[in-house]
């Protein structure tokens, strides 16, 4: 119904490149941690960390999903596939910002991560079932890392209670963190050059 009282050209030009830049980046700094146990955590580098958690992975891809949300709603963008990187951008950004937050405040309680990590599965399932039914692999292939982002971090969880069982899910997430961030950065490099210059990277 708001498309019909506000019409904007068609764009051809989503902002994906931010979100993935956001996420990966913020991937690469919270995975060595995880998986190294570098640097090792005190008072500065949680705060730190904290800082770059809510501004890279969450505004950025907040930001994207308030505008993939809008672009949708007012016709500017009208591949159907994009409304589900809308909902993961919006609800990752996000989640980012309460990350970030406990991070910073220290006030995080591993265990309340067990729901979150739920949720946020289930979100990572439904986006690689859209992308892969829309033919589109390497967007795909995003999900299936965070799938198994969210699985690690369900094992995360559970290190308050089951020491040796969580301190395995804290390494795995760190990994998968990693892995995924070189895969979102390279998306990054793929849809901006595939944008900007015409290239055809395999995005």
């Amino acid at each position: 119904m708001l498309s019909t009282i506000v019409s904007l050209p068609s764009s051809a030009f989503p902002p994906l490149a931010l979100g993935f830049m956001g996420l990966g980046t913020g991937y690469l700094i919270y995975g060595p941690q995880e998986l190294f146990g570098y640097p090792k955590r005190n008072a500065d580098v949680d705060a730190a960390t904290g800082v770059w958690g809510v501004w890279l992975p969450g505004f950025c891809q907040f930001v994207t999903g308030v505008i993939l949300f809008t672009g949708l709603m007012l016709g500017t963008f009208t591949e159907k596939p994009l409304y589900m990187a809308a909902l993961a951008f919006s609800a990752y950004g996000i989640h980012w910002f309460a990350m970030g937050w406990n991070r910073m405040t220290k006030r995080s309680e591993p265990r309340v991560n067990l729901g979150m990590a739920v949720g946020f599965l289930a979100i990572s399932a439904l986006g690689t079932t859209v992308f892969l039914g829309a033919h589109d692999t390497p967007v795909a292939l995003i999900f299936v890392g965070l799938v198994l982002v969210y699985i690690s971090d369900i094992f995360a969880s559970l290190k308050p209670n089951m020491a040796g069982l969580g301190a395995f899910g804290e390494r795995a997430l760190g990994l998968f963190h990693i892995l995924t961030g070189i895969w979102l950065l390279y998306m990054m490099f793929g849809v901006t050059l595939n944008f900007a210059l015409g290239y055809h990277w395999w995005v």
